[in-house]
């Protein structure tokens, strides 16, 4: 739960029922016009509502390159990245192109201490040992003008797969796939890297069928959804309809236990039983898991979990993410403390900047970008940490993580076209990473916060909660729970519902470290109902003299020995002083 309070700040609804939604609860058509939805096609989930793979530039010659590299048996390499959209695209890839014949098809992702992001030169020295034909990335690649070349130099030929946003000058790959590129039409520009690469799958099955390649029972590329909708959710892209029918359908298949081994290893040590699973338990519970081994060692290692054809092997991986995990925690909750302590001084010595630069030189590179995560929930404003790129200090590394109305990587863009202190950068709305010298670090958190503060001015960073409204007492019931809970998936770009509220206090206390369980009982109700904050400050919960609180929560359902019950998840939890008036927003 967040420390700091915030404003709340109700969403606005259209007065008028819109006509597609009238037969919905009249919950769903709150929430669903609060999001812009205007017809049930929106909120419909099925296949073959995706749009149609023919839109995405570059998708011809990519399909021709790969049915040549089948046609011919070549040694395909797939180039992944170090987090969870590269692991699950990877194992997409390998096991699209194994299931539609590809007999030498295999994969490689640089270590990010050794080699750092994309198909750098050096990457591309290490896969040319492996003498492949065809290399594909998968998650990077739109900048790698110089790991190009040298895979042509090389006579290796290169398809780029990737999401991110291109340059002015495309790479002189053979193909090119991005709905981000300039010239591209396809409406979803929110696929991640597993996207991308799955609707690349289904165009070379298309043309493979087509050919009269299957002469048996052709593959079905569904069975990759549950890697589809992992890597989506893990890697933080909006959710617009497209990649919420992939998300969607690939929990579908988690739930019915058809997932794959890896998958399924992972929910195991994470605790999540199947047949429950969410969208906040890929992006909260399997996404860090997978990303730990890029974060501290080596994806290969969440790849292999992935691809894992037995259980005993995915399990002995997942074990082992698992154990990374942990370790990871570990490192964050230190790293994280420093970044506290050290915006707590600038709070205390003035203004604190719009755009947070922060920066230790004992900070572990592969965790920055989670104590820059951190340090933007709790203050609500852009935030790039940086580590030491390596041993002789002259460069650093950033992880940048930014909040709604502030594109990060559009930001970095203007301030290299200002200045001549970026040597690389990349990334999306969001995240963002890019290369600094250390010495430029003071001038370039100066040009920083003043561009944040240009672009989003005081009110951009003034933390609000953006509620859906009060729930009226007979609205907090298990079948409402179940109701919002199938009217997803939410997540970045289609927010799960957030409620708020004046509740007396009936009990409250701790479990766990610090986690407060209270018992509630809504205004104008004499039905009490179980909730529970995560994470709270235990200097001031319990706290005996409190009666009556505002809270901001969701409405969740818990499951306990089989039992199903609802329970109120807060977000923030406000006092109410007696003679106190409540503003919202």
């Amino acid at each position: 739960m967040q420390s700091k309070v915030r404003s709340i700040q109700r969403r606005e609804v259209q007065s008028a029922v819109l006509p597609s939604l009238a037969s919905l609860p009249p919950i769903l058509q709150r929430i669903y016009a609060a999001r812009a939805v205007s017809d049930m096609t929106e909120v419909t989930h099925e296949l073959s509502g995706l749009q149609d793979f023919r839109a995405l530039a570059g998708m011809e010659k990519a399909v021709d390159r790969l049915v040549l590299a089948l046609s011919r048996q070549e040694r395909i390499l797939i180039v992944g990245d170090f987090d969870a959209d590269g692991a699950t695209s990877s194992a997409v890839a390998v096991r699209a192109l194994r299931a539609m014949g590809a007999l030498q098809v295999d994969y490689l992702v640089p270590n990010r201490f050794t080699y750092g992001y994309g198909l750098s030169p050096e990457i591309v020295q290490v896969a040319a040992t492996r003498h492949p034909q065809l290399l594909v990335t998968v998650d990077n690649g739109i900048s790698s003008h110089a790991g190009i070349s040298e895979a042509n130099r090389l006579g290796m030929d290169v398809i780029v797969t990737d999401h991110h946003v291109a340059p002015s000058v495309l790479p002189d790959a053979c193909a090119i796939v991005n709905p981000n590129q300039p010239g591209d039409l396809f409406p979803s520009k929110s696929l991640a890297g597993v996207g991308v690469i799955f609707y690349v799958m289904i165009a070379l099955r298309a043309r493979l069928r087509e050919q009269g390649w299957f002469t048996d029972k052709e593959p079905s590329l569904s069975d990759c959804l549950d890697l589809v909708a992992l890597g989506t959710v893990a890697d933080v892209v909006p959710l617009d309809r497209n990649n919420r029918i992939l998300v969607r359908q690939g929990l579908k298949r988690i739930q019915a236990g058809r997932a794959c081994w890896g998958i399924k290893a992972l929910l195991t040590v994470a605790g999540r039983v199947p047949a429950e699973v969410e969208a906040g338990d890929l992006g909260f519970a399997l996404g860090p898991r997978l990303n730990a081994a890029g974060r501290l060692e080596d994806m290969s290692i969440g790849i292999a979990c992935l691809l894992s054809d037995s259980w005993e092997e995915a399990l002995s991986y997942a074990q082992q993410l698992d154990d990374l995990n942990r370790e990871r925690r570990h490192i964050e909750a230190d790293m994280s403390q420093t970044a506290f302590d050290a915006v707590d001084q600038l709070v205390m010595g003035g203004r604190l900047p719009a755009g947070l630069c922060l920066y230790e030189p004992e900070w572990h590179q592969g965790v920055i970008g989670l104590v820059a995560s951190r340090v933007k929930e709790m203050h609500h404003r852009p935030v790039i940490a940086f580590a030491l790129a390596d041993e002789s200090g002259e460069w650093l590394k950033g992880s940048a993580r930014s909040i709604p109305g502030f594109h990060i990587r559009d930001a970095l863009a203007r301030l290299a076209t200002q200045y001549a202190w970026l040597e690389k950068f990349g990334g999306h709305a969001m995240a963002a990473g890019l290369s600094l010298r250390t010495a430029d670090l003071p001038a370039f958190s100066s040009a920083f916060a003043t561009d944040v503060e240009q672009m989003l001015g005081p009110q951009g960073i003034s933390p609000v909660w953006d509620s859906d409204g009060a729930l009226a007492h007979h609205e907090l019931t298990l079948p409402t729970a179940e109701l919002l809970q199938s009217a997803g998936p939410f997540g970045q770009g289609f927010p799960e519902p957030l409620f708020d509220g004046v509740f007396e206090v009936l009990d409250q206390r701790l479990v766990g470290q610090r986690h407060l369980k209270l018992r509630l009982l809504p205004e104008d109700s004499n039905y009490p109902i179980d909730a529970i904050a995560f994470n709270i400050d235990d200097t001031e919960w319990p706290n005996a003299r409190c009666r009556r609180v505002q809270a901001v929560y969701r409405l969740a359902v818990q499951s306990y020995q089989g039992r199903r019950s609802v329970q109120l998840v807060v977000e923030q939890l406000v006092v109410i002083a007696e003679s106190s008036n409540l503003r919202i927003l």
